[in-house]
């Protein structure tokens, strides 16, 4: 039995990662250059996950893990309150697709705790587990994407692994702190006024990173800036119209970016059932049916 204070949970944003090595395989690649075993499926990005993931549980050995993996885009909850959200995306290529049901299928068959909540994002899922984590147990959290709207999600047992060319950063709370003045639950009010391009949220118009993070620094949230709107420090005069316009979009935004902590079916599980249990043997047998050759010692 683990000490509780021993705990460690270890969150993956599936398709996150699954797409980076898909794309970091695929760069420069024609269709049939891509890797592919002897059945026709393609695996270039589905063995980069798989290599990263063991190196993650070799790594930062955790005791529970969970992969958190996103529903259709237009399936969402966020997609119901916004019918323009992630409306600029293309869509996913094909082999990719392909990988992820080939991810879901061999997590099924090695029990590795997955899951796809309907109306729900990964974030949200992630956001949850998160949350529990924080309320029931002593131990530390790692968040495994590079999406950094996770780092509301901050706290002092939460961290967040966040991939560069030079590695990777387990960024903290205090690295959030530092860089930003804030605390992580003034992120998503730091978003609402940005917005986010490659989510389609729209922001408040002409208030960009110059202002954007002085404005919560200075008035806490969105409601803040709002209910002082009238009388704004001198220094963000040239934003007063622009905030005015951009009221509505800004609670709007701020309703979109904010992280679900709540989904039931997450809510209603028991940790037990996401303690790290795969059988080696059956994991070999797997990979080696799939013709994937990673290190699993």
């Amino acid at each position: 039995m683990v000490d509780e204070k021993h705990e460690k949970l270890l969150l993956i944003d599936g398709f996150n990662l699954l797409s980076r090595c898909y794309f970091a395989t695929a760069y420069g690649k024609e269709l049939h250059q891509l890797q592919r075993n002897s059945k026709g499926l393609f695996i270039n990005g589905l063995r980069a996950k798989i290599q990263k993931l063991l190196q993650l549980v070799r790594i930062h050995t955790p005791t529970h893990l969970a992969i958190a993996w996103d529903v259709k885009r237009n399936e969402t909850l966020r997609k119901q309150k916004y019918q323009d959200y992630k409306g600029t995306r293309n869509e996913l290529p094909e082999p990719l697709i392909q990988q992820y049901e080939t991810a879901v299928s061999l997590f099924n068959s090695l029990g590795i705790p997955q899951f796809t909540v309907p109306k729900y994002e990964a974030d949200d899922i992630i956001g949850t587990f998160v949350q529990k984590w924080r309320d029931e147990k002593d131990g530390e959290c790692i968040i495994y994407s590079n999406d950094r709207d996770l780092l509301q999600l901050l706290c002092g047992k939460t961290s967040q692994l966040i991939a560069a060319k030079k590695g990777e950063t387990k960024y903290t709370l205090t690295h959030f702190q530092s860089d930003y003045g804030i605390e992580p639950s003034q992120w998503v009010d730091v978003k609402a006024l940005l917005g986010d391009k490659s989510d389609n949220i729209p922001g408040v118009a002409g208030v960009g990173e110059k202002a954007a993070l002085p404005l919560i620094q200075q008035y806490g949230n969105v409601e803040g800036i709002y209910h002082k709107v009238d009388e704004l420090d001198e220094k963000y005069k040239r934003y007063f119209k622009k905030l005015q316009l951009g009221r509505e979009m800004a609670f709007l935004s701020k309703d979109l970016c904010k992280i679900y902590t709540d989904v039931p079916d997450i809510l209603e599980l028991d940790f037990d059932q996401i303690q790290i249990k795969v059988d080696k043997s059956k994991l070999l047998d797997e990979l080696t049916e799939l013709e994937i050759n990673v290190r699993v010692g």
